[in-house]
């Protein structure tokens, strides 16, 4: 696997979190922060996949935005009054 360096800039407060959390799980810097960036690129593409689906049941269903807001408002209602 081919590997580039490069340079980031944090604040004097994160890289003390960072290499804390590091330390504890007997990890480098660079193994945490390179699981960091996969993580968050899975949970992103993850939250396209969901709109993409979302925008796919809308046209297909025939609603239309407002439908959708009146659909999250009445269940949201119903969350409310059952709890």
């Amino acid at each position: 696997m081919n590997t580039v360096t490069f340079n980031l800039s944090f604040q004097n407060a994160l890289i003390n979190e960072v290499d804390a959390l590091a330390k504890r799980e007997s990890r480098s810097r660079s193994e945490l922060l390179r699981e960091a960036a996969r993580l968050y690129i899975q949970r992103q593409k993850r939250w396209e996949s969901l709109f993409t689906l979302g925008d796919s049941v809308v046209r297909e269903s025939g609603l239309s935005l407002d439908d959708v807001a009146r659909e999250i408002k009445t269940l949201r209602k119903t969350k409310k009054t059952t709890r």
